[in-house]
């Protein structure tokens, strides 16, 4: 029997990340504005792509663990044991994880585990719903400076001005915040995975 992959594992290490990525926010006050902008840009690619990891390693380990969820959301019988690396191909192919805000995230993971499962029912909960929109949104507006990515951002945040993603996440420690609402959602992942 293969072994079974860690979620606990996977939302640890997203919470060491997070972590590692704020504390070094900090050390950038001393920087003129522009280049805090700038480096709060990279915070928010940085710490989307250690979520998307995160999101990729814990709906794998969820297969992982137990195929029948996989089963009962396709509708497709699944042998009992599936190997990680074939959990991963099951969810991204030849491409890479990918999400278009909190409900674009449900979907895809209920497209592999039923709505009862514990990675839908903590996506779910309403207070990750704002950090959730704003870490795509912001994510998004940093990489690409679009209109179409400015006009996402100024919506999940309720309008008013915007110059950039990391003019905007520097102040009042709201880059630090939405860390923090997603370090909890890690957490709220790994008490609930069994493994």
């Amino acid at each position: 029997m293969p072994r079974k992959k860690s979620v606990k594992t996977a939302a640890e290490r997203f919470t060491e990340e997070a972590d590692g990525i704020v504390n070094f926010s900090k050390k950038v006050s001393g920087l003129q504005d522009t280049l805090q902008d700038w480096f709060f840009d990279y915070a928010i690619i940085r710490l989307y792509g250690e979520f998307e990891t995160l999101m990729l390693d814990a709906l794998s380990g969820a297969i992982n663990n137990d195929a029948t969820a996989i089963s009962s959301a396709t509708g497709f019988s699944f042998p009992k044991h599936i190997n990680w690396n074939v959990c991963k191909y099951l969810i991204v192919g030849k491409g890479y994880f990918d999400f278009k805000g909190r409900d674009h995230l449900i979907q895809i993971v209920k497209d592999f585990v039923p709505d009862t499962h514990y990675l839908v029912q903590v996506l779910k909960q309403r207070k990750y719903k704002d950090a959730l929109e704003k870490l795509s949104a912001f994510r998004n507006f940093a990489a690409h400076n679009s209109e179409k990515a400015k006009a996402a951002a100024k919506k999940a945040i309720g309008g008013g001005n915007l110059g950039s993603a990391g003019s905007w996440l520097k102040k009042q420690n709201r880059f630090e915040e939405l860390a923090e609402s997603l370090k909890n959602l890690a957490k709220a992942i790994e008490r609930k995975a069994p493994y």
